[in-house]
Order: C-alpha cells, then structure tokens, then sequence
C-alpha cells in the first residue's frame, strides 16, 4: 500500500462536504501524512482577475460573496486541524486549479466528493471525474 504523505481535499461547501473532509482527516490520521484543503472559486465573479490566482485568505476584500467563501474555508480548515501554510482558496476552473495545485506543492492523494447518479458517464461529477482521468497522484471520489 502507498504512503502517502500530502493529501489534498478538494471542497465545494456542499452539504456533504463534511463527510469527505472526515474521510481526508482519517487518512491524513491513517499515514501521518499533512493535510492540504482546496476550494476552488467557480461562481462568483471576479473581475478583473485571471483564472489561477490565488485568494489571500488574511486580507480582507469589499466582496461580500468572497468574504464568505473565504470564511467557509478557514472554518472547515480550522474544524480538520489544517494549518494556514495549506490552505488554498483559487479562482478559477476546478478541475484544472486542483490539478495544478496537487502538482505544485506535491500531493500524493486528492479527495474529493463524488455525486453517485446512473452510468460511468455520471458516476461522478464532471470536476471528479476530471481530477481522476488527468492528475499525476491517486484520487478518491468520496460517493455522496
């Protein structure tokens, strides 16, 4: 069995979020290995902003919407023990944010949810199933 010792959570604040954040915490617990958590901003505008840039999580901003998101993040991390150094709030298309992320700071495993519905074609989400079929590390898509 691989050691893993950089697990990213790939989060979307939905209502099942936090069973796949239990999931990552036990397996970070499991290998001893930092836990890295990701949310990737997708529907909120930012104007002005390239896709890819990362959103300081300790500067405040007059955007409401952003402000939110960002305090969902730092709650969810701070809940899972995860230090401010791996905590990553990006604007951008998620699949190919938490792709890149999971290259750039070397990641052995991403979890992510998975929405079960019919079929292969929509066994996960189209995010999920993107992360599974282009990153360079293991996933595991969490079934919702």
């Amino acid at each position: 069995m691989t050691h893993y010792q950089n697990i990213l959570l790939a989060i979307d604040f939905s209502d099942q979020g936090h069973y796949v954040g239990q999931k990552a915490q036990s397996l970070a617990e499991q290998f001893n290995a930092q836990l890295h958590i990701v949310h990737v901003l997708d529907n909120i505008p930012m104007p002005g902003t390239p896709y890819g840039t990362v959103i300081p999580l300790h500067e405040k901003s007059p955007d409401e919407l952003l402000e939110a998101e960002k305090n969902k993040l730092i709650q969810i991390s701070d809940q899972l023990g995860i230090a401010p150094a791996r905590r990553w709030l990006i604007w951008g298309e998620p699949q190919q944010e938490i792709i890149r992320l999971a290259a750039q700071e070397h990641i052995d495993l991403i979890v992510t949810g998975s929405h079960g519905r019919h079929g292969l074609a929509v066994l996960m989400g189209s995010t999920a199933k993107e992360i599974l079929y282009h990153a360079q590390c293991d996933v595991l898509a969490v079934h919702l």
